[in-house]
């Protein structure tokens, strides 16, 4: 099969992308188990895009059942270089309005229960994570927005919590107070796992709600998902204009993010790890 290289995850209330033509089911079996749903391969307006349900179709799987390694692994075995997250978030700031888009610049892990990383058991890396958003794709993804006439709002921090219940309002006055920016469930360990994988990550933030924080304002599956299909226009709007944009930039430094990031000696690795990781480890083994 020939490679894909741009990747979309969608999130809650994107299930799949309109449009696309030619399309081919996937189903994969990683060594880190199945992913989320079948992938699905096809072309819009003649790029060819790999998509994948972070939920499943129909919104199986809660945010801490999602296989993330195995979500990644495959997107990496099919030649993916640049993954684009669409995911739903509230707003922590009262101009991050419901229904705008965010494309956040940094990460604030407050998860608890995940597998986030592909090493261990016998190799250990330790990856650059300062800047845990591809800075050149995110540009291009702000500036797709941007020109396409709805509102955006580049930079902020997502702060992912483990869920599936929404914050309390103690929390949310918290994560406001530490001057996060929007609230999410889902980009980790998706980011850190693209890291590992050489793959460029930017996220795509819908403003569903303003969380909890806000006065007389009840964040609630019903209103998150209402605003998700006001949002899904604009959606189905942005990934057609964005696919034309996306090049890889050869300055970018995701492509060799695992260089100096493997500490353990290449001899003392097992083979068992070698053969599990050699979709990462190729190129350095």
């Amino acid at each position: 099969m020939d490679k894909v290289k741009i990747g979309i995850i969608g999130g809650s209330g994107i299930y799949e992308i309109e449009g696309l033509e030619c399309i081919q089911e996937i189903e994969m079996d990683t060594n880190f188990g199945r992913c989320s749903d079948n992938l699905i391969i096809g072309t819009l307006d003649n790029f060819r895009v790999a998509f994948l349900p972070r939920h499943g179709r129909g919104h199986m799987l809660l945010p801490s059942e999602i296989n993330y390694r195995a979500n990644i692994c495959a997107l990496k075995k099919l030649g993916v270089e640049q993954i684009i997250s669409i995911s739903a978030v509230g707003s922590l700031k009262e101009e991050f309005k419901p229904c705008d888009f965010v494309i956040p610049d940094q990460l604030y892990d407050r998860t608890k229960n995940r597998e986030n990383t592909f090493f261990g058991q016998g190799i250990v890396a330790h990856i650059s994570f300062a800047d845990p958003y591809c800075p050149h794709l995110s540009d291009i993804v702000y500036n797709t927005v941007k020109d396409i006439g709805v509102s955006v709002h580049k930079g902020g921090v997502y702060v992912c919590i483990e869920g599936p219940q929404f914050s309390t309002r103690a929390e949310s006055n918290f994560y406001r107070q530490c001057g996060f920016s929007i609230i999410g469930m889902t980009n980790i360990p998706e980011a850190k796992l693209a890291r590992e994988a050489e793959i460029c990550y930017a996220a795509c933030a819908l403003v569903t709600d303003y969380d909890v924080w806000k006065k007389d304002e009840e964040v609630n599956a019903g209103k998150v998902m209402d605003n998700l299909r006001l949002n899904s226009v604009n959606a189905e709007k942005f990934i057609r204009a964005v696919l034309p944009r996306l090049k890889r930039s050869d300055k970018c430094g995701c492509v060799n993010a695992l260089a100096a990031a493997i500490v353990t000696d290449k001899n003392s690795i097992p083979q068992s790890a070698v053969k599990k990781l050699d979709f990462l480890l190729g190129k350095y083994m």
